[in-house]
């Protein structure tokens, strides 16, 4: 029997060292290093005795015909303004945020959008019970969108289930530390497990045409938690940032294989639920106080906001 080697792979970062040590070299993450189980092949999965052979791939040329990548447009204005104009079908998109600040609110919502529009929406939650989320959406009045549901962490499950039926249009998963894979021996959240279990979904949606969003987790630095892996497998990367303390979202875009990356989306959040926010301009001075002595207004572009 071969024997099962180990490596120490770093959580923030994804640095693999031959040995454990408190500090990681490459971000200087303290107790950051972790011993994982080293699996064979780019998937995650266990190594092949012998290679497959490889198919032959055509080759063009530079010259052709050229389209447009098809969108789906959710109906939420701000979200398909920092999306480049809507969802491109096929794309996978990673959402971060703070706890608490309205991710999972703001994807429902967009799930019941797609919903509403005639298309398969798919809710997938690792992190709460299907009760919790019906909750939710009983608050901000969504139970009547035919979006379908489900509480799973597995990768396997999650595929045999989409595989069932007819492909979905939306796929959102919450979130991509929960999820876990058979292709990798790590627990799940580990490096190891982020990464196979993302580009296994990621390979679906692009089979199928689906668009997939995934939600992650952001560390004490306001960074998506996990390896930097992750954010290069995927087409946009998009933050949900805010103060806890104040009603007021801001969805950015970092990256966007799809669209431009200096666009803004403002909402408001409020009992029943985020809601858009059109002039933000007029909002902000609106809450100026004029008999506030060194006042200062100036003008700030950002994109086309």
């Amino acid at each position: 029997m071969a024997r099962r080697s180990t490596s120490f792979v770093c959580q923030s970062c994804g640095a693999v060292y031959p040995k454990w040590t408190g500090r990681c070299e490459s971000c200087g993450e303290w107790n950051s290093i972790v011993e994982e189980q080293v699996s064979g092949g780019v998937g995650g999965g266990p190594a092949k005795t012998k290679p497959s052979k490889g198919r032959i791939v055509p080759l063009v040329g530079l010259q052709g015909d050229t389209k447009e990548a098809p969108r789906i447009k959710s109906g939420i204005k701000e979200l398909d303004r920092v999306t480049g104009g809507g969802f491109v079908r096929g794309s996978a998109l990673l959402v971060g945020g703070d706890p608490g600040i309205g991710k999972s609110t703001l994807l429902i919502q967009a799930a019941a959008a797609f919903a509403r529009l005639g298309h398969k929406a798919v809710y997938i939650s690792g992190e709460e019970a299907i009760g919790q989320v019906r909750l939710r959406a009983e608050r901000l009045g969504l139970t009547d969108a035919p979006v379908a549901l489900a509480a799973e962490t597995s990768v396997e499950d999650i595929l045999a289930t989409l595989q069932d039926g007819e492909p979905p249009a939306l796929l959102i998963l919450d979130s991509i530390q929960t999820l876990w894979t058979e292709q990798a021996d790590s627990p799940p959240g580990t490096v190891t497990q982020v990464r196979a279990s993302a580009q296994a979904m990621v390979r679906y949606a692009k089979k199928f045409g689906t668009t997939l969003v995934l939600v992650g987790h952001v560390t004490k630095d306001g960074q998506i938690a996990g390896p930097r892996v992750v954010e290069h497998m995927v087409d946009a990367v998009l933050y949900f940032e805010g103060d806890g303390a104040h009603q007021f979202r801001i969805l950015r875009s970092v990256k966007n294989r799809f669209g431009a990356t200096d666009e803004i989306g403002v909402f408001e959040m409020t009992g029943s639920g985020l809601s858009e926010v059109a002039n933000p301009s007029a909002l902000f001075l609106g809450e100026r106080s004029t008999n506030s002595p060194g006042a200062a207004v100036f003008a700030g572009l950002e994109g086309s906001r």
